[in-house]
């Protein structure tokens, strides 16, 4: 297990299963103590939190639906009980919600699917703000859809994490000051179970196409990025929107 993250605390969106279960896991690999959120799968929760204590780390589980009123102050809540002040906030939760192009999004989706990747992570945020300490990290996880590669199936998706990178920039720049950075990471397409089915057969072998590095990513391969940010490695890096893609974008 490294040191690098010895005596902080985490907190993990999603941190239950793919994307967010890697970046626990390395985060608590690193020493810190880490707060693994889910919204319904308790299961999942323990069995991340299984995970690092049983690599030596510690962790414990926050459980809150997102996309729900007062979602993060029942986040922050269930998080006060088992810890004291923050000082790297991993917004990572999200859904990927109806694959449709603008025609067929329904009001329903588009507002559910805004509900957690927008409006959620701001909250969970601003609310964490009084608990992140000086010399914090705060880490987005967007994708590459946001930037350079256009879906049109995926418009909803899309436009739900475009404003968070606005909030990476603007808070990079508000809490400067106090030492704190603030970035995100984008992902592009991730053996998750989001895109559970969607990676089979010819589809799969179109999307490895598209990398220049040949294959599809790997939870870790996003997890090893936000651990960097996350790091005193990262203190001269903010603001800034990295992309995770292996190259897919090029």
């Amino acid at each position: 297990m490294g040191s690098t993250l010895t005596g902080k605390t985490a907190l993990v969106t999603g941190g239950s299963r793919g994307i967010g279960r890697a970046i626990a896991k390395r985060l608590g690999r690193e020493g810190a103590r880490v707060g693994v959120h889910y919204g319904s799968n308790e299961a999942a929760a323990k069995e991340t939190v299984a995970a690092i204590e049983a690599a030596g780390g510690s962790a414990f589980p926050v459980r809150a639906q997102l996309g729900v009123p007062d979602d993060a102050e029942t986040l922050w809540a269930a998080f006060d009980t088992q810890a004291d002040g923050l000082d790297i906030l991993v917004n990572n939760a999200g859904v990927l919600g109806d694959q449709s192009t603008i025609e067929d999004v329904t009001k329903e989706n588009f507002e559910r699917v805004f509900a957690v990747n927008a409006r959620a992570p701001f909250f969970i945020t601003q609310l964490g703000l009084r608990r992140l300490r000086d010399n914090g990290r705060i880490i987005n996880v967007s994708t590459m859809l946001t930037r350079g590669i256009a879906m049109p199936q995926a418009i909803n998706y899309a436009m739900s994490k475009s404003p968070m990178d606005v909030v990476t920039r603007t808070l990079a720049k508000q809490l400067g000051p106090r030492g704190i950075t603030v970035n995100t990471v984008a992902p592009g397409v991730v053996e998750t179970d989001m895109h559970e089915g969607r990676l089979a057969g010819p589809a799969r072998q179109y999307l490895e196409s598209q990398v220049p590095l040949g294959r599809i990513g790997l939870p870790e391969d996003i997890a090893d990025a936000v651990a960097f940010l996350a790091s005193e490695d990262g203190r001269w890096v903010t603001g800034h929107w990295l992309d995770a893609t292996g190259g897919t974008m090029l």
